[in-house]
């Protein structure tokens, strides 16, 4: 497995493994938020490789509040969950992040769908919101702090 920098020409690929996502963790209104993401916002994002085929993907943004970061599009392939995969490319972006001046905090938007495995990495529940992303897909609100004592 390879981690590596997201490049325009990973596109066509990732929003093919949104589509397998989509619904089980994904609504289908949220494609077209994916592909502007990935066009106007991928600066910090980065895909899985294992050999030519693109497994998983995630990144980060800055937030409007200082001091916090977000996690951004995390997806891994259905076929690669519960290896390890998503584990180790959050570890990756946390590794990144802790290189960045003046940040604390990691805040993740998901849903009820993933909320599970960021609880297991340390991110505790702010807020729900039920119904934000779709009908059925609530928003779970998380944070958890850079630095796990």
């Amino acid at each position: 497995m390879n981690i590596r920098c997201y490049k325009a020409t990973d596109k066509e690929n990732l929003v093919a493994l949104l589509r397998l996502l989509t619904p089980a963790y994904f609504a289908p209104e949220e494609e077209a938020d994916f592909i502007m993401y990935l066009d106007l916002h991928a600066t910090d994002y980065f895909v899985v490789e294992d050999g030519a085929e693109l497994v998983a993907c995630g990144g980060f943004n800055a937030s409007k509040t200082i001091g916090e970061i977000k996690i951004a599009w995390d997806m891994v392939h259905p076929n690669y969950q519960g290896k390890g995969i998503g584990g180790r490319l959050l570890q990756y972006r946390i590794e990144k992040i802790q290189q960045i001046e003046n940040i604390n905090t990691i805040v993740v938007r998901t849903t009820q769908k993933a909320d599970v495995f960021y609880a297991k990495h340390g991110f505790e529940t702010k807020k729900i919101v039920v119904d934000y992303w779709a009908k059925g897909f609530d928003l779970y609100h998380m944070e958890r702090p850079l630095h796990l004592d």
